[in-house]
């Protein structure tokens, strides 16, 4: 007897029971977005409390190629929020501990795992061998680093930022959306990063915001929807309010104006850490 769900599926062009069933089944994917989906590749720069939903959403959905750069290794402190890893991987490379789960999860997926830390020696080479780029850190120096090298490297940029129960996603299209660089054209002094840092994170924020974000890289491949390029989500956890703020290109931004200044990368001096959230 045929189970109603079989009748579904085959009415639709889509084989019973396969990993993408019920992503096959959407009209914004289908087989064809779905063949997109399998050809993208995607690097993510932070496999931490961002990078940890984001990595697991974008494999799931059958990113044919994702990278991960991560230099940091798996301490107790971000098990409360950085879903790839359990007490086991304490200790051990990030990149290469997400390799292993990502693999596990999807084999389909081809992952290269880079543990080093982001600069402007290596970007060229790993921004170049991808698609589009997704920041998930969380210090202002590499964000900085990450949007100048995407906009310079011609590399759509999706963006999340987290920090205590508030979070914010946005995306980057090169010399046509604003970039970091664009809404903070003045990095923050080193006490103003330490500040916010010490302001501490609930687990759930980041996986709110990564899921945002890899849906929006997933609907720019697939060609659907909006992808929050030009504006702002903002999301307040502690009263769950999420507002859309318009973002406006800066025509004398530094690196994506009119007369970019900035014509090659160099290390913002903000922050000495660089780690994922």
């Amino acid at each position: 007897m045929t189970s109603s769900k079989q009748v579904r599926a085959s009415s639709c062009g889509v084989p019973a029971g396969g990993r993408y069933e019920r992503q096959l089944w959407m009209k914004q994917v289908g087989p064809r977005g779905q063949k997109k989906l399998s050809r993208a590749s995607v690097l993510v720069v932070g496999a931490g409390g961002l990078g940890s939903p984001i990595l697991l959403c974008l494999a799931a959905a059958g990113v044919g190629t994702l990278g991960v750069v991560d230099g940091d290794t798996v301490s107790l402190s971000n098990l409360n929020r950085q879903m790839l890893y359990v007490t086991g991987d304490i200790g051990q490379p990030k990149a290469l501990v997400t390799k292993e789960r990502l693999a596990a999860l999807n084999p389909e997926v081809r992952v290269e795992a880079y543990p080093s830390r982001l600069d402007p020696d290596n970007a060229y080479a790993l921004f170049s061998a991808y698609d589009m780029i997704v920041d998930a850190t969380d210090n202002y120096s590499t964000r900085y680093l990450v949007s100048d090298a995407a906009v310079l490297f011609d590399k759509p940029l999706f963006v999340g930022a987290v920090s205590n129960l508030h979070g914010m996603a946005f995306t980057v299209i090169p010399r046509k959306t604003a970039c970091f660089r664009c809404l903070y054209p003045k990095s923050p002094t080193t006490a103003m990063a330490r500040e916010e840092r010490a302001r501490g994170i609930l687990g759930s924020t980041p996986g709110i915001i990564g899921s945002i974000v890899a849906q929006n890289v997933l609907k720019y491949i697939v060609g659907c929807g909006d992808w929050l390029a030009g504006k702002m989500l903002l999301v307040d956890g502690e009263d769950n309010r999420f507002d859309l703020v318009p973002l406006e290109r800066d025509h004398a931004c530094r690196v994506c104006g009119d007369l970019p200044t900035i014509t090659e990368l160099f290390s913002m001096k903000t922050d000495s850490r660089q780690s994922s959230c």
